[in-house]
């Protein structure tokens, strides 16, 4: 098998040469420590022979602020900081009003897509393409702000249903797009939990966000492509309605929410492919290369039996992890996962 069919057959929850290995986001200057000489953390991810890799959409600033923050093409305003993922601060929707006369990033705008097209070229055929977004939640929060729109599920439900349909529109869109030029696997990334368990209830996931993500789902399966779908925090008491909008995988299981590779395959391991579930929080930037190793090798005795098994990081590989740790985990999982 080479890292396309090794993938796509793990996805699907078929038999496997070994474990598939891949990572949706690696910090550049981690990239950049753990294979010197590479040129980014696509080179870095192909060097290491992980069978992905991995970009997302673009949405540049459209003004800079004096305090620093920028405002993005969504209208939100964000702190910048030292991960990939910059924290947002303010979004411009308050009132209905607000929701009718916002509108969406064009998704055919040039460079839309990122680094998507070099991926593609550079690597098509060899690694499987990964293209990471979003479905309905997490811009439509960062639109109105956490807060509010938690509250306004249950207050506003006519606002926040709005502003979820412009923006699950608009995600689909550039999902379509995505497709259309190479991305293999779409990686979902809205986060619905903290540690302690989701951020609404179980009949607020089912009312408002379930049927978007399965609309979601169903568009990229449309244009032929494959999806994980990544969550932070303890899903499971939303397990069932996020595997049963039908993604292909299930990221990343955290252990720091207490959740595990060995009970979610025996609740769900049937139905969807698990990606997981190496501790980013604690084990890959302050751990030994020894527990690693050893973290590596139970998270494939738990998670690769019968198929349906891809082994990453608990969320990314951020710029506090070591790189020594991160290339370990590569390895380690060659080492460890062999036919399942």
């Amino acid at each position: 098998m080479n890292s396309v069919e090794r993938v796509r057959a793990a996805l699907r929850r078929e038999p496997v040469d070994r474990v598939p290995v891949m990572e949706f986001v690696v910090d550049e200057q981690v990239a950049r420590a753990a294979v010197p000489g590479c040129r980014d953390a696509a080179d870095c991810m192909d060097r290491l022979d992980m069978d992905a890799v991995a970009c997302g959409a673009s949405f540049p600033p459209v003004r800079e602020n004096p305090d620093g923050s920028y405002v993005d093409e969504w209208g939100v305003t964000y702190r910048r900081g030292p991960e990939a993922v910059a924290h947002p601060v303010a979004g411009p929707i308050r009132t209905m009003a607000d929701a009718r006369a916002w509108r969406a990033p064009d998704p055919e705008a040039p460079g839309r897509l990122g680094k998507l097209p070099e991926l593609v070229r550079r690597y098509q055929g060899r690694r499987a393409i990964c293209f990471h977004h979003r479905a309905a939640f997490m811009w439509s929060a960062y639109l109105l702000g956490m807060e509010e729109i938690l509250a306004g599920f249950l207050v506003e439900p006519a606002l926040v249903a709005l502003v979820m349909d412009k923006v699950l529109e608009a995600n689909i869109a550039v999902v379509r797009r995505a497709i259309r030029a190479g991305a293999e696997v779409i990686v979902l990334g809205d986060d619905y939990a903290h540690n302690g368990g989701p951020m609404m209830s179980p009949a607020v996931f089912g009312e408002f966000i379930a049927p978007r993500l399965a609309r979601m789902i169903a568009a990229i399966h449309e244009e032929g492509a494959l999806v994980i779908k990544h969550s932070d925090g303890n899903l499971y008491p939303i397990l069932d309605a996020i595997v049963s909008a039908g993604p292909d995988g299930l990221n990343p299981m955290e252990p720091v929410a207490g959740m595990t590779i060995r009970k979610t395959k025996a609740l769900v391991g049937g139905r969807v492919c698990l990606s997981g579930n190496i501790d980013c929080a604690h084990l890959l930037p302050h751990g030994t290369v020894a527990q690693v190793r050893e973290a590596v090798r139970q998270a494939i005795a738990d998670g690769a039996p019968g198929g349906g098994f891809i082994l990453s990081s608990s969320n990314s590989i951020h710029s506090s992890c070591r790189p020594e740790n991160f290339a370990t985990m590569v390895r380690a999982a060659r080492e460890f996962g062999g036919r399942s």
